[in-house]
This record gives C-alpha cells, sequence and structure tokens, in this order.
C-alpha cells in the first residue's frame, strides 16, 4: 500500500486540461476505443430542470441525449481546422 496508485476514481477531474479532454479517446477498460458518438457528458441538474428536459424531449419526439446533441451542437458548432 506504499505504492502510487495512478487509477482515477468515477468521474475524478483530470491534473490538465490536455488529458481532460483527451480522456474520451482512451481505451475503454474493456480494451475497446468507444465510437465518437458514444462519448459521455455528466452535469448537475435539479430534479425539476430534468422533469423539464424530458418533457421538452417527448414533446419534441425525441430522446433526451438527441435532443441535448442537437443543441449542444447547435451551441458549439465546429469551428475550421478542428480536428475531427
Amino acid at each position: 500500500m506504499t505504492g502510487r496508485n495512478d487509477e482515477r476514481g468515477f468521474a475524478a477531474r483530470p491534473v490538465d486540461v490536455e488529458t481532460w479532454i483527451k480522456a474520451g479517446e482512451a481505451p475503454s477498460v474493456h480494451g475497446r476505443v468507444a465510437a465518437i458518438s458514444t462519448a459521455r457528458l455528466t452535469i448537475d441538474i435539479t430534479p425539476d430542470l430534468r422533469g423539464r428536459i424530458k418533457v421538452a424531449a417527448f414533446g419534441c419526439g425525441v430522446t433526451v441525449a438527441g435532443m441535448l446533441r442537437e443543441l449542444l451542437g447547435r451551441e458549439y458548432p465546429k469551428t475550421e481546422g478542428e480536428p475531427r
């Protein structure tokens, strides 16, 4: 137990920004690289807001994930020269 454990815990913040950004590109614990559209984003919201988001998505006939992907894609479009 005197050695350093380099494994990060669930939702632990990486040491530097570059590591944090690249974390989604690392192989999973099962040795497979996740598809680009399966990156996970965790946000803290109130239960009330979560409910409103779910109702809005249902009203639009889409999933919450699909609605948020579209919203984030509009708000943060790819810029020229950005890596794919």
